[in-house]
């Protein structure tokens, strides 16, 4: 049995006498699937606290021993474990947030310790904050505790941060979108020269990685995870296309939670979770 489950088994107990820590998850409860929770390997869980809730504005709960980071349409699971690299070098280099005023928080994340990274990410970059003309988007890297690397988006008509893309690197861009349009639903686009694919509360973005990448599994970013109305039906579709399951479908009684996990062909390891949103 793969490591994460027992401590979801465990978590289950008190998911279900929990706040409710994943209203969060809107989209998950207007859809039939939509983004969901996501799992970090951390070495030091204050730290990522700090980053995730002080500094971008996250709000924090408790699940057993397990702290998670509650951030619209995305729950963040902080595994206190050591990761074995960064998010940068595997499949999923980063995750990409909204902001409402970067220009007033990059100076913030630089006073906190935060490594601003831009320049080395964004060809062309010469400042922290720079400005994409091809979107005519405001934008900063920052280099989160365990080497998570994030993506920050200026957009001023927001209250707060808000869930934006998760970025997956692989020697085929154009293969890795049509498999997660075809397994997943996701709807097939592109933003500036990377294409996409839409789930409801995200975007799957592709890019081509120049360089050899890894697979999540105990990187920093170990998994991406996705809520799924129906999940033993959408596991036995999926094996029926192929796709095999490296956890199958199970119930997790004491929490009315059912959980899955699998691996796509590139190493991007996937939690699929039904019942998250009811809480």
């Amino acid at each position: 049995m793969h490591r994460i489950l027992p401590a979801l088994l465990t978590c289950g107990l008190t998911l279900a006498l929990a706040a409710p820590a994943s209203a969060q998850l809107l989209a998950a409860r207007e859809n039939p699937f939509a983004v969901g929770r996501h799992h970090l390997n951390v070495t030091d869980v204050e730290a990522h606290k700090r980053f995730w809730a002080e500094l971008l504005g996250g709000r924090m709960a408790k699940f057993g021993k397990t702290e998670v980071v509650k951030l619209p349409n995305t729950l963040l699971f902080l595994q206190e474990q050591a990761p074995t690299g960064e998010s940068n070098g595997s499949t999923v280099n980063h995750l990409g947030f909204k902001v409402p005023d970067l220009h007033g928080l990059v100076p913030r994340l630089k006073a906190a310790g935060i490594e601003i990274v831009t320049t080395e990410v964004v060809a062309g970059a010469t400042s922290d904050v720079h400005h994409n003309t091809a979107q005519n988007v405001y934008m900063a890297f920052a280099k989160g505790p365990d080497g998570v690397r994030v993506e920050l988006m200026e957009n001023k008509e927001l209250d707060g941060i808000d869930s934006h893309h998760i970025h997956i690197f692989t020697d085929d861009d154009e293969a890795t979108q049509a498999w997660y349009v075809k397994h997943f639903g996701g709807k097939p686009g592109t933003r500036g020269p990377f294409r996409k694919a839409d789930v409801p509360g995200i975007e799957l973005t592709f890019a081509k990685a120049t360089d050899p990448v890894e697979p999540t599994k105990g990187r920093a970013v170990d998994h991406i995870g996705f809520e799924v109305d129906d999940l033993e039906s959408f596991c036995k579709r999926l094996e029926a296309e192929g796709v095999k399951l490296d956890v199958p479908f199970r119930k997790i009684e004491s929490s009315g939670l059912s959980v899955a996990f699998l691996t796509d062909p590139w190493g991007t390891y996937i939690e699929l979770t039904e019942g998250l949103d009811k809480f």
